[in-house]
């Protein structure tokens, strides 16, 4: 299974040279440290690479990733598995991690091998450059969600716990996801905070909750929700900020923003 490029030359350069220049751009001089997951923006490179950037500058990146990512085209199932293959970008091909896949599958029985999910999806394929461009050659697993029953993100986040404690190597959890969309920059910042306190606390319930109660439009919730739930499993204790921006911070429209957090989970 080889899946295509579906937004080079639009989210991000479809040069290589171009794109190897932007991400290099989007990568301060940081203390790598180990983590246990990261919660991390998908817009185009322009708006939310230096927050990408920030983190994957900032962690200690293992040989296989775990990258759940949030359904905008509402296409496939609710829990969308690539099982195997390849994924092309500008930068050549990103392994899955067919073993690991095997594990999800059994594991959590509501993920589905329907793959349409993520034919034209965004917020997983702009994630593979930056791990291309640091680490060369890696493994990971993609998992598109939009199923919204917090029971079903539960089963998923013990599942996600469990094959990374059996996994016998380093695995790193990635959720994909930007903050809210199109509000003012004084509404975003207002309702970014009480999402990313709950990101901070590490609360998967809580998170869930402040996202309904707040009608916070960060598109990610569901994959962040399931990366705490299983990182707490996992003996993380804390979520720490490592960078916040909105589009305006480029753009210099503040009155219709998007916002952007980059969140570290150890």
């Amino acid at each position: 299974m080889l899946r295509q490029p579906a937004v080079a030359g639009y989210f991000y350069p479809a040069d290589r040279k171009q794109l190897e220049s932007q991400i290099a751009s989007c990568l301060p001089e940081r203390e790598k440290k180990p983590a246990v997951a990261v919660v991390v923006p998908h817009a185009g490179y322009i708006y939310s690479g230096n927050v990408a950037g920030e983190v994957y500058a900032s962690v200690q990146l293992p040989d296989t990733c775990i990258i759940l990512c949030p359904n905008h085209t509402g296409e496939g199932s609710d829990f969308d598995l690539w099982p195997e293959g390849e994924w092309l970008t500008p930068l050549g091909s990103a392994k899955v991690d067919q073993e690991l896949s095997g594990q999800l599958l059994r594991l959590f029985p509501r993920a589905k091998t329907d793959g349409r999910a993520h034919l034209r999806e965004h917020a997983l394929e702009v994630q593979i450059p930056f791990l291309q461009f640091i680490k060369g050659e890696f493994r990971f697993v993609p998992l598109c969600i939009r199923q919204f029953r917090f029971d079903y993100l539960e089963e998923l986040g013990h599942s996600l716990a469990e094959i990374v404690r059996a996994a016998g190597r380093e695995v790193l959890l990635i959720a994909s996801s930007d903050m809210t969309h199109y509000e003012s920059q004084e509404s975003a910042n207002r309702k970014d905070r009480l999402a990313i306190e709950q990101m901070e606390k590490l609360d998967g319930r809580g998170l869930y909750d402040t996202i309904h109660r707040y009608d916070i439009s960060m598109c990610g919730y569901l994959p962040a929700t399931a990366i705490l739930l299983a990182s707490r499993e996992l003996g993380a204790t804390r979520g720490t900020l490592l960078k916040y921006a909105t589009s305006g911070d480029v753009n210099h429209d503040y009155s219709h923003v998007v916002g952007y957090a980059g969140m570290m989970i150890s």
